[in-house]
């Protein structure tokens, strides 16, 4: 079934890329369940800005959301963080290919923009998915699900305890 893949990414202890594949009959209540989980004051979810109690409850309220997870892990294996970007994003291009997935949505960072941009363009010509699938780059506060990625993410880069915790809905994870 085809979806719609939220990406962020974390560079702390190596680089990796995360994707929440969200279907679209359940765009509307994960977005409603991120949006319960927002304080008053806050504009969005951002796990590195928490408190320890409230990563626990994010991360457990993500868990039971059902959501799927993909983890592209590049490690400290490039040379550069671009490179390390760039064989992610080839990976997560190849795995919304064969799923038929029909948005990517990526966390906005303008520095990476145009070059975000002109990899995808290659990529999705090389996957043949270029005519039937299509991306963007948001905003955290812009698009709520953002949050997913980002959390699951900051708990599998911690290890241990806060890897256990998302670790049910990370159906994959890809050393590239």
């Amino acid at each position: 079934m085809s979806g719609h893949v939220f990406v962020d990414e974390t560079k702390q202890r190596g680089y990796l890329l995360v994707a929440a594949v969200v279907v679209p009959a359940d765009l509307d209540p994960l977005r409603r369940l991120v949006r319960s989980l927002v304080l008053p004051g806050q504009r969005r979810l951002h796990m590195k800005d928490e408190s320890d109690p409230r990563r626990r409850a994010i991360a457990s309220a993500i868990a039971a959301s059902g959501v799927q997870a993909t983890i592209y892990d590049a490690g400290r294996r490039y040379q550069t963080e671009r490179d390390r970007r760039a064989a992610c994003l080839e990976a997560l291009i190849h795995d919304i290919s064969r799923r038929e997935d029909n948005l990517l949505v990526l966390e906005e960072d303008e520095t990476l923009r145009s070059w975000d941009n002109q990899r995808l363009i290659e990529l999705t010509r090389a996957y043949g998915c270029r005519d039937t699938f299509r991306y963007q780059h948001r905003t955290a506060s812009n698009e709520q699900l953002l949050a997913l990625p980002d959390a699951v993410a900051w708990c599998w880069a911690r290890g241990a305890d806060w890897r256990r915790r998302l670790g049910p809905i990370v159906t994959d994870i890809q050393e590239v």
